[in-house]
């Protein structure tokens, strides 16, 4: 009987613990839940987006191959309407670009490539403003072809940046900044680089040397 005592008042004292927090309980495991649930369909959302952009990217790609330009502009155009926060997009934004340049439609590249350079990661970033810059300096625009280097970081795209603002700037006569401009250039770029001689070229033509190389 003492047993029986016991184990009631056990109960009285879980259903008074209950009383107090068991609301509280009842709204942090449902929060948790919902939680839960909302991270799993988030990650399944996003493995569906990112599959369907994959197969997107392949029609663009195909298109391209086929010298398909609208079929191309289309892509690109949904791409970034339906998957613009996937890696996909920049990419089918450079590809875009490049069709559009060699259509010779230069208005079309420079909106696809300033896109990728608003949207993309670092290096797609860098890859698009370098494009842009190169197409602003065959257009003499070259305070924006400077502009559309800013912010061009990409470590591995270093020496080609450096490379670009030399073109621009020997294109505005500042050829003290350009022979700096194609030092760094030299200097980021590795020494096995077949681009690295034309760089030194470049540098002669304006009067500049190249650093010796270390023994």
């Amino acid at each position: 009987m003492a047993y029986d005592l016991e184990e009631q008042e056990q109960l009285a004292s879980l259903k008074a613990w209950w009383n107090q927090y068991g609301n509280l309980i009842s709204w942090v495991l449902i929060a948790a839940l919902l939680a839960y649930s909302g991270w799993a369909g988030w990650n399944y959302y996003q493995r569906s987006q990112a599959s369907q952009a994959a197969q997107l990217y392949d029609e663009l790609q195909n298109a391209a191959a086929a010298n398909d330009g609208a079929k191309v502009q289309r892509a690109a155009g949904d791409m970034q309407s339906r998957f613009g926060g996937t890696a996909y997009a920049p990419m089918a934004a450079l590809v875009a670009a490049k069709s559009a340049y060699e259509a010779k439609d230069l208005k079309t590249a420079k909106a696809q490539l300033q896109w990728a350079a608003e949207h993309g990661n670092e290096e797609y970033q860098t890859v698009a403003k370098l494009r842009l810059a190169g197409i602003l300096l065959d257009e003499q625009a070259h305070d924006e072809a400077l502009k559309a280097l800013a912010g061009a970081n990409a470590a591995q795209f270093a020496g080609a940046v450096a490379d670009r603002k030399g073109d621009i700037l020997v294109a505005q006569n500042k050829l003290a900044e350009a022979r700096a401009a194609y030092l760094a250039a030299l200097s980021a770029t590795d020494k096995n680089n077949p681009g690295r001689r034309l760089i030194e070229l470049k540098l002669e033509a304006i009067g500049g040397s190249a650093p010796e190389a270390k023994a």
